[in-house]
């Protein structure tokens, strides 16, 4: 009989638990999103300096290896993005990107990594085809989508008299779902939508979008855009007299960025949807005083909620004991998500990660007590309400 003779390493592999891995040594997050266009606040830098807060907190290591954090800006194009995203993959060796303000980015991004077995968590997108049709199975969508803004601003409005609405839309995926998911929202309610206009994105006119809106006669104008998009539709439309004139002005994705960039003067009264406020409780208010610090500006739903997803992948590559891609995807389908951002959070078969979600109030400039502080919390709305029914998403990879 042939003896076979087995090094001490051998030996070790055989009889040893799996020993944990990390390819390349090192562990490479990218946040890929717009830094110097309309959603430059909205996302940008800051998502970028969440991203970092959130390695730092995590010790700069996971499973022993380094923690890295890229960044570059989309310019809010496809086709950037995905060139961007190809050469991270290829000859970066970035293992999982994030952020991906702007749905056409997002979607074009999550496709491509879906090819090339890398997971994405978009935090600044908001379409819901990230989970519905276009779903991945190592794709996740954190922070908001339009179904929730639509449940939270849209319902609120409707049950406050707002019945039949006119929609001023940007022209691409997300002014679509955006103005679909909030016009079912309405019609379910008992209203109705008697119109709708498109705009392309950054344009610095709105003037003959807003006359067409007011002509709607509609008791609701619903802004289905976003960023600096938004501020300048508002302003214009009170250039206009609109609110004066009696009709009530949407804002459909309006986040604290906004509504700083606006000024508390014009925004007073605005009724938005966000799944994150700085100042709801103690350690919200204590996350938003180190960001302040380091950014000079308090977090939106997006920076907080990149914050989350940061840690989420941390913590899923240290309990799969690999950066292995289907792997760590596992492990984010399995953990809860526990942290300044969400309680009790969890990611459904479609990757969506379902929390609760906050109806704001932009406060009165009176009643606001210290910088920043913009919003009254109205209501919290449950995360099994706020978003869609995996069931019903249109995701082919949920199985019941």
């Amino acid at each position: 009989m042939r003896k076979v003779l087995l090094s001490a390493a051998s030996v070790a592999a055989l009889t040893s638990p799996a020993v944990a891995q990390v390819s390349d040594d090192v562990v490479k997050i990218g946040i890929l999103n717009d830094q110097s266009g309309v959603y430059a606040d909205f996302g940008g830098k800051f998502s970028y300096q969440a991203a970092l807060m959130a390695v730092e907190d995590f010790g700069g290591k996971v499973l022993d290896m380094p923690v890295q954090v890229v960044t570059a800006d989309h310019q809010n194009k496809p086709d950037i993005a995905s060139n961007i995203a190809r050469q991270w993959y290829d000859t970066e060796q970035v293992d999982a990107i994030m952020e991906l303000t702007t749905s056409s980015v997002a979607l074009a991004v999550q496709a491509l990594s879906r090819e090339k077995q890398k997971v994405t968590i978009t935090t600044g997108a908001a379409t819901t085809e990230l989970t519905g049709a276009q779903c991945s199975p190592f794709g996740f969508h954190w922070a908001y989508d339009t179904h929730a803004l639509a449940i939270g601003t849209g319902g609120a409005l409707v049950e406050q008299g707002g019945d039949s609405w006119y929609f001023l839309t940007a022209d691409y995926a997300f002014g679509y779902s955006l103005e679909e998911n909030t016009g079912a929202v309405v019609k379910d309610r008992g209203g109705n939508v008697v119109g709708a206009v498109r705009h392309p994105l950054a344009t610095t006119d709105f003037s003959s979008f807003l006359l067409q809106a007011q002509a709607s006669g509609a008791k609701v104008i619903g802004l289905a855009n976003a960023g600096l998009d938004t501020q300048n539709a508002i302003k214009q439309a009170g250039e206009f007299g609109i609110v004066q004139g009696g009709q009530r002005l949407a804002a459909l994705l309006f986040t604290l960025a906004e509504v700083h960039g606006l000024g508390i003067d014009s925004a007073q009264g605005l009724t938005l949807t966000e799944s994150f406020y700085w100042n709801r409780n103690e350690e919200s208010a204590a996350f938003g005083k180190r960001f302040m610090e380091r950014t000079g500006a308090m977090p939106n739903m997006v920076h907080a909620g990149t914050y989350s997803a940061v840690t989420s992948y941390l913590k899923a590559i240290e309990a799969a004991g690999t950066d292995a891609t289907e792997a760590v995807a596992g492990k984010l389908h399995e953990l809860p998500v526990e942290d300044v951002f969400a309680k009790g959070g969890k990611v459904a078969q479609n990757g969506r990660m379902i929390s609760d979600v906050y109806l704001l109030e932009v406060k009165k400039p009176g009643d606001s007590d210290v910088p920043w502080d913009y919003f009254n919390v109205l209501a919290t709305i449950p995360g099994d309400q706020a978003y869609r029914n995996p069931a019903e998403s249109g995701c082919p990879l949920v199985t019941n």
